[in-house]
């Protein structure tokens, strides 16, 4: 099968990547995984804090769901969190993930963060690609349509900010953040490059608005496919139809570089009303000139998120 060869790079991180991840890996043996460093919340915010580090957390999140098929254990190992408050006090152990601290432990042993993920990626066997998007110390900050400016991966995404929580735009800073030059290879060497699903303002446009990459993905001549989030989170995108999706990241990138938007049409799952959540409007007469894939990819046991084996079922139908 030809598609088995095809070299897929995924932009973003975050629990949707690892569901997209999850389901690619029983397709596909060349995927390259390419993650936002602005995180600073959680065990993982925490860490960076304490070592002054990048953010370890999407990494290694990402990493276990690969190891997942060929050695659970150590996957579920790499995942394990110690009880206690994840948000907890910097130096504490408690609500730590042990994947997180034995990256810590390889980049102080190795003095490279990029050095640190081969070599936990040798010492698991885990196979595949992995990158930071950037090299440098980065954070977000945002600007809601009040014109106020939020500072900071978790402020946003929590919204813990007063004022109106909707979003008009996401500032990467420092802006001139180079990208990783491995990044950059991966892009121009793909095949099919996959953004999304996740956080639109706090994980997927972190990545494409790095400068860098965001030229080198207009350039891509690979088919390049956006997956759209199947229900909306509380603060980020509250109200957001699949339009809304496109046009933040026309906004962003100074064009829509996408070719295919997949997004989720089976709403029959009732999503609990104690998570706020509201699944995604697709039917839009503004969509026509977009080639939209309307599938039903959600997870129907917790359908915040996407199935992982029906979505890379759809994306290997369409490649």
């Amino acid at each position: 099968m030809d598609y088995l060869r095809k070299k897929i790079v995924c932009l973003g991180g975050g629990i949707g990547t690892v569901n997209l991840i999850t389901g690619l890996k029983n397709y596909f043996h060349n995927i390259a995984v390419v993650i936002s460093m602005a995180d600073d919340g959680g065990s993982s915010g925490r860490l960076r804090r304490l070592y002054n580090v990048p953010p370890p957390g999407d990494l290694v999140s990402c990493m276990a769901a690969i190891a997942s098929t060929s050695n659970p254990v150590i996957s579920k190992m790499l995942k394990y969190r110690f009880s206690g408050n994840r948000y907890g006090k910097d130096a504490d152990l408690s609500g730590q993930k042990l994947g997180n601290l034995i990256m810590i432990a390889l980049k102080d042993i190795t003095g490279n963060f990029n050095e640190a993920i081969k070599l936990f990626q040798k010492t698991f066997g885990i196979e595949g690609v992995f990158l930071p998007a950037t090299l440098q110390t980065v954070n977000i900050s945002a600007k809601t349509i009040e014109g106020k400016k939020i500072y900071g991966e978790t402020k946003i995404d929590l919204g813990k900010y007063k004022g109106k929580r909707v979003l008009e735009r996401v500032y990467l800073e420092p802006a001139s953040a180079d990208a990783n030059p491995e990044v950059l290879k991966s892009i121009e060497e793909a095949d099919v490059i996959i953004a999304g699903p996740g956080d639109l303002y706090t994980t997927i446009l972190p990545v494409l608005i790095v400068e860098k990459i965001n030229d080198a993905l207009k350039k891509s001549p690979a088919l390049k496919i956006f997956i759209v989030n199947v229900a909306n989170k509380p603060f980020e995108t509250k109200g957001y139809s699949v339009f809304d999706y496109i046009n933040a990241v026309e906004k962003h990138l100074g064009a829509f570089p996408f070719s295919k938007v997949i997004v989720n049409n089976n709403f029959a799952p009732k999503i609990p009303k104690k998570y706020n959540y509201h699944y995604i409007d697709i039917n839009q007469s503004s969509l026509n000139k977009y080639d939209i894939i309307k599938e039903d990819i959600v997870d129907e046991a917790f359908p915040l998120y996407h199935n992982p084996s029906k979505l890379a079922k759809i994306i290997v139908e369409n490649i």
